[in-house]
């Protein structure tokens, strides 16, 4: 099952890692430079979202926890056969070859290209920004159009379409407005 994810808003795909000087809260990019996010955070987002669905569908928490637990396994167990298997969302491989034609394949170049960066401050209750309150964080840009692939069974597909359908926000600082979403199934998806 394709997944298609257009991003509504800037996003952050923190790496978890800042440049010091420069940035506090960086993007995770590929080899060449492509922004992307990473299939396994994508399932804790999942996992969130399942649960909710779940509980609305009037489901007991027993039943909720084994359905969970048998679409997305416990952590350090066997992998199962009804076991969902996420890949990382990445740009189509024809966007990254026509930036690359454009630009050339420079990996600072293209994330340049694909994300700007966010200042930030505290304000103090005197309407003033608090001495050493300053941080940058580089955001994907918004409008970008990632793809995934969910390996699952043929009978699941339906419940796992309407739970994407839920996700709405993903990445660092959903609460201060980055990382809002649009997540569709296959209709013309290419990775």
């Amino acid at each position: 099952m394709i997944v298609k994810m257009e991003l509504l808003s800037d996003t952050i795909f923190g790496n978890g890692m800042s440049v010091p000087g420069a940035e506090d809260i960086s993007v995770l990019c590929d080899g060449k430079g492509f922004p992307y996010y990473k299939g396994t955070t994508f399932k804790g987002v999942f996992r969130e979202q399942l649960e909710r669905y779940l509980g609305w569908t009037g489901k007991a928490e027993a039943q909720i926890q084994e359905e969970i637990k048998r679409l997305l396994g416990k952590e350090g167990t066997e992998e199962s056969e009804d076991k969902l298997v996420f890949s990382d969302f990445t740009l189509s491989k024809y966007v990254k070859s026509e930036i690359e034609k454009e630009i050339g394949a420079q990996p600072s170049e293209i994330t340049e290209v694909l994300t700007n960066l966010r200042t930030f401050t505290k304000i103090s209750e005197d309407g003033v920004a608090q001495k050493g309150s300053l941080r940058i964080a580089r955001c994907v840009d918004q409008g970008l159009i990632f793809y995934s692939e969910i390996i699952c069974k043929k009978e699941d597909e339906k419940m796992i379409e309407e739970v994407l359908g839920t996700v709405k926000w993903i990445g660092s600082m959903r609460n201060r407005g980055f990382g809002k979403v649009r997540i569709t199934i296959g209709k013309g998806a290419e990775a």
